[in-house]
């Protein structure tokens, strides 16, 4: 069982997570992923970042949605810890149901083409390769995806 709470990006259970998030970008394309992000974009109206939890308590993963236009939302900082199953697809379905809950039609999101796992997951969940937007036009090395919200 899967616990998602809306959170401020500023806690410190969503501060590690984040943490541990760019540590593993790192890793896997060589940039943490930290200038694509601003916590303050995630804050206030038509924005949403949550936290996962076992129920225990214990960490499992994060994501959050960005404002982008009235009708779609940029997936951000979405991130399951290694070894728990399904916490990102739970993650994903949870903020797809949050968006349409606050009036979205689409969400959208980049990803390195190095992240093959990341690819491969958002190609499971409907997610397809749309023109790089705002910040991604023209960067070879970025790959942004959307899906149409039913």
């Amino acid at each position: 069982m899967f616990i998602l709470t809306a959170e401020d990006p500023a806690t410190p259970d969503a501060v590690t997570l984040m943490a541990a998030l760019s540590a593993r970008l790192s890793q896997i394309t060589g940039d943490p992923g930290t200038s694509s992000f601003d916590a303050d974009d995630v804050r206030g109206a038509r924005a949403l970042f949550v936290v996962a939890r076992d129920a225990a308590g214990a960490l499992l993963g994060c994501g959050a949605l960005r404002p982008m236009t009235q009708q779609s939302a940029e997936l951000k900082r979405m991130y399951a810890m290694p070894g728990t199953l399904g916490v990102g697809s739970a993650i994903l379905a949870h903020l797809e149901q949050q968006a349409l809950a606050l009036g979205y039609t689409e969400l959208c999101l980049s990803t390195r083409r190095v992240n093959q796992r990341a690819l491969d997951f958002y190609a499971k969940h409907g997610y397809a390769g749309i023109p790089n937007f705002a910040k991604y036009a023209g960067n070879p090395v970025s790959v942004c995806l959307a899906k149409r919200l039913a």
